[in-house]
């Protein structure tokens, strides 16, 4: 016996919930795997989507006696 709607749609739900559930664990692997971008004078990284302008702040708060591209060699073009 039993089966109704109210039990189908919900035994739907749990069934579509634990599909989609989102990935265990957090985020910081990922995260770290992103940081690429390094500054060749002290070595900190920067996440790949990091832009031209954050790279300069960097080195111009950080590293001012140093030339920017010593810092961060591939925004050479």
């Amino acid at each position: 016996m039993g089966g109704g709607n109210g039990q189908k749609s919900r035994m739907a739900c749990e069934k579509h919930m634990e599909k989609n559930k989102p990935a265990k664990g957090s985020q910081l692997d990922s995260n770290k795997k992103a940081m690429t971008i390094q500054c060749k004078v002290c070595m900190q990284t920067f996440i790949c989507t990091t832009s031209e302008v954050k790279c300069r702040e960097h080195a111009e708060a950080k590293h001012p006696k140093s030339d920017i591209y010593a810092c961060f060699p591939h925004l050479k073009k």
